[in-house]
């Protein structure tokens, strides 16, 4: 049995409720600062904002799809692993083409998105804590796409070629790099993805 006294009460409430004022005081800046007097400004942004957020959840859930639920089912489809891997890279060249297409909205967007963040000065990137967040994220985000299409360009294309001489072994060793990247690149999708929930948080 948890005795809770009404002065703990009290307090707790009192700082769960200096937070939400506090959360929503900072969200509702960006409605008064001087940059959005416009409504249509205001308008653009959420526009941006919903077709981020959905190229955001096409990339993100597509990505951890491939690596969680294809790959593993590949192995039951058959045990030829020439087909299997060559079922698999076919997989993954039509996703590599839908990836291609939301990377690129979400850099567009998300750079306008991040422009409007800081109202347009990029002195709030070293000088704020929402500004520095923001700051980490593209340079997290630019680590990811490069890491992720170096690891696809080049290893993608080696492991389909081994696969086609019947060169396993190799073909694996290869694939042990690959996974590694790739589960690394799971990893900084997944820290973007915290840095962008922070931004709410602190705005510049």
């Amino acid at each position: 049995m948890i005795i809770c006294y009404k002065s703990d009460i009290d307090i707790y409430l009192s700082y769960c409720l200096a937070i939400k004022t506090k959360f929503v005081a900072e969200s509702l800046l960006i409605y008064t600062h001087p940059r959005y007097n416009d409504m249509s400004s205001l308008d653009l942004i959420m526009a941006v904002l919903i077709i981020h957020v959905f190229a955001s959840i096409m990339f993100i859930g597509g990505s951890f799809f491939i690596w969680f639920i294809v790959w593993p089912a590949s192995y039951k489809m058959t045990k030829d692993e020439s087909m299997r891997t060559k079922i698999v890279g076919i997989i993954g060249r039509y996703f590599g083409w839908w990836t291609d297409a939301t990377i690129a909205i979400l850099v567009v967007s998300g750079g306008y998105l991040g422009y409007e963040y800081i109202h347009g000065n990029f002195g709030l990137l070293t000088t704020t804590i929402g500004g520095k967040i923001l700051l980490a994220k593209v340079i997290v985000v630019w680590i990811m796409i490069v890491l992720m299409y170096a690891n696809n360009i080049y290893h993608g294309k080696l492991i389909m070629r081994l696969a086609e001489e019947k060169k396993y072994d190799e073909m694996k060793r290869i694939r042990k790099i690959t996974h590694v990247a790739s589960f690394i690149t799971l990893g900084l999708i997944l820290a973007i993805m915290g840095l962008a929930v922070l931004l709410q948080f602190f705005m510049p």
